[in-house]
């Protein structure tokens, strides 16, 4: 009987599940894949959702709009910037609350705004990321409140602070350290004033997600981005892993911006074509360009090995 009743005891005892955690390395110039673990498990991302929600509003509004704050907004749940119901604010202010301080309401202002209603943002955001490939992520709230469909990757993550950061007033906003604005805030991403080459990031938490955390740094001529997601220790993780990139890779100019001659057309390259390699794949990297024969179009390919890792397009003029 005895035996019996340690048995029925031991079903008892709640067992410890761990929730996943994933982290991605990108090149900030070309988005490749440099270091990853569970890069492309769908996990939720928290508020690092607020990348993508400010690089829509920019894209789709401007930042001297004024936006009436809605009961909805004003009452968001989590984090908040402390709107009131009715209050009138720049766009340009939320987007600094939204990134520097992860005001909840300041997103759901924003969606409001910019889609006409939340679901309607949340559709652009969507077909944005289907726009660029991050075929691995769903929306279905403009701030990262837990849904079991709002999920990402870390891998889809780091792409989008890589894509956003493109944008100027993207780059401004989120490189800001101290805001002084209608208030003052300070960011909440803490190496971005360590001077360790940390310049741009988001933070992120919920009970589910756990602490997601992403960082755009430049380390030299090195850019990359480093998401990692439910790490508990993502502040020192994030340094350990800037250390080891810029120790492992180079900065590869591989095609420099000018002007090229092919048969019967002139091809210019606006931007350098460059890349982060080790020494062992600069040995295998080759490039090649790609040009339609009615010289429409034309494609500058690079590939490590038999792999196709970068395409940019380029600019074509006959002759």
């Amino acid at each position: 009987m005895k035996k019996i009743w340690l048995m029925l005891l031991l079903l008892l005892v709640p067992v410890k599940v761990e929730a996943a955690s994933s982290y991605a390395v990108v090149d900030a110039q070309t988005g490749r894949l440099l270091e990853g673990q569970a890069e492309d498990a769908r996990l939720p991302i928290a508020s690092l959702t607020k990348m993508w929600t400010a690089l829509i509003a920019i894209e789709n509004g401007r930042l001297d709009d004024m936006v009436t704050v809605s009961k909805r907004a004003a009452y968001s749940e989590g984090s908040s910037i402390y709107l009131e119901e009715g209050q009138e604010v720049k766009l340009e202010h939320l987007l600094y609350g939204l990134m520097l301080r992860s005001g909840n309401d300041a997103a759901t202002a924003i969606a409001e705004h910019i889609g006409g209603s939340v679901d309607g943002f949340v559709k652009l955001m969507n077909d944005k990321a289907e726009l660029y490939g991050l075929s691995s992520t769903m929306f279905t709230n403009p701030s990262g409140l837990h849904h079991e469909e709002h999920l990402s990757t870390a891998e889809d993550t780091a792409k989008m602070l890589q894509i956003a950061m493109q944008n100027e007033t993207f780059r401004k906003i989120s490189t800001t350290v101290l805001y002084k604005g209608e208030n003052v805030w300070q960011n909440k991403h803490k190496l971005l004033s360590q001077g360790i080459g940390a310049i741009a990031g988001k933070t992120g938490y919920t009970k589910v997600a756990g602490r997601t955390l992403a960082t755009y740094f430049e380390r030299g001529d090195k850019e990359f981005v480093v998401v990692t997601i439910n790490e508990s220790n993502d502040w020192l993780f994030h340094k350990e892993l800037a250390d080891r990139i810029e120790a492992q890779y180079e900065s590869y100019e591989l095609v420099p911006a000018g002007e090229y001659l092919i048969p019967n057309a002139k091809v210019t390259v606006k931007k350098p074509i460059s890349l982060l390699l080790t020494k062992e794949e600069r040995e295998d990297i080759h490039h090649t360009l790609i040009a339609r024969r009615d010289y429409e179009r034309a494609i500058w390919q690079v590939s490590l090995g038999k792999e196709v890792i970068f395409s940019q397009a380029v600019s074509i003029q006959e002759d």
